[in-house]
């Protein structure tokens, strides 16, 4: 057994991707992204946490110049073995201080280039990116308040005038529904059995989940742990966030299909505009 108290992309970044399709949630979030990068005008995206590719790859085949961002070579690793992937500039690095670079001195270090193609990706000039995006919850894993401001920041600096910042995230209430809260077995793509378990911390607006992967390999049985720590916020709270960063709210959706967002939903969509 593998464990790790932080995400441990080294053990599991050759089986991410699998973890999404079953749930066949990866092409409509391509096409609602290729849809936005179009309305928004010509220029490049660029993704936060882009690790494997698993949305940029297929945006790319669309016509769309997507640039990246990330912290671990090992799901970067993934994204560059796939076609098309070693043409995607990919900068290493924290995307919570996307931008900074672009603030000009004083406003913090930014992260450093990939050894593949392209410098500078994530900390590219002010005006620079029709669309900024971060899916499959990433944002939460930015887990202060601060750095979920300073994010909204350096996105909104990155931005040209009509540009999107698009993000996804769970609706809190449905995350401290005890439904969520408990064990889950997760239908992935290649069979292997994928168990998760929450913990919700109401008062600091977090939780964790734990991941349990049961897989059979040349040796027997292999069983994996890791957690992932995130903090939620409510989407009150994040339109907050955008208005200080000097962006406004758009549209926001129940999934990535585009469903209206109601009362009921569990999860939203968000989309902020930088004004013209």
């Amino acid at each position: 057994m593998t464990s790790s108290g932080s995400p441990d992309y080294t053990a599991f970044a050759a089986r991410y991707d699998s973890w999404f399709a079953a749930s066949g949630t990866t092409a409509a979030t391509v096409a609602a992204l290729a849809g936005l990068a179009g309305a928004a005008g010509p220029g490049p995206a660029l993704e936060l946490g882009i690790g494997t590719g698993r949305i940029a790859v297929p945006l790319a085949a669309r016509g769309v110049e997507v640039h990246g961002i990330d912290a671990s070579p090992a799901m970067v690793e993934q994204l560059r073995a796939k076609p098309g992937g070693e043409h995607i500039p990919v900068t290493m690095g924290d995307f919570s201080t996307v931008g900074a670079a672009a603030a000009g001195p004083g406003a913090g270090a930014g992260p450093g280039p990939d050894t593949g193609a392209g410098t500078g990706a994530g900390t590219g000039l002010p005006g620079t990116y029709v669309l900024v995006y971060v899916v499959s919850g990433t944002f939460a894993e930015l887990t202060s308040q601060d750095a979920q401001v300073d994010c909204f920041a350096g996105a909104a600096r990155l931005l040209r005038r009509g540009g999107l910042f698009v993000l996804d995230a769970h609706v809190p209430e449905a995350l401290t529904d005890d439904r969520s809260t408990g064990g889950q077995v997760l239908p992935t793509g290649n069979g292997e059995l994928v168990l998760r378990f929450r913990e919700t911390d109401r008062a600091a607006q977090r939780y964790r989940s734990h991941y349990i992967v049961l897989d059979q390999g040349a040796g027997g049985l292999g069983m994996h742990r890791t957690t992932v720590s995130f903090r939620y916020a409510a989407p009150g709270e994040l339109d907050l966030m955008a208005r200080l960063a000097g962006l406004r709210l758009r549209e926001r959706w129940a999934d990535w299909t585009g469903a209206p967002f109601t009362s009921s939903s569990a999860y939203h969509v968000s989309v902020y505009e930088r004004p013209e």
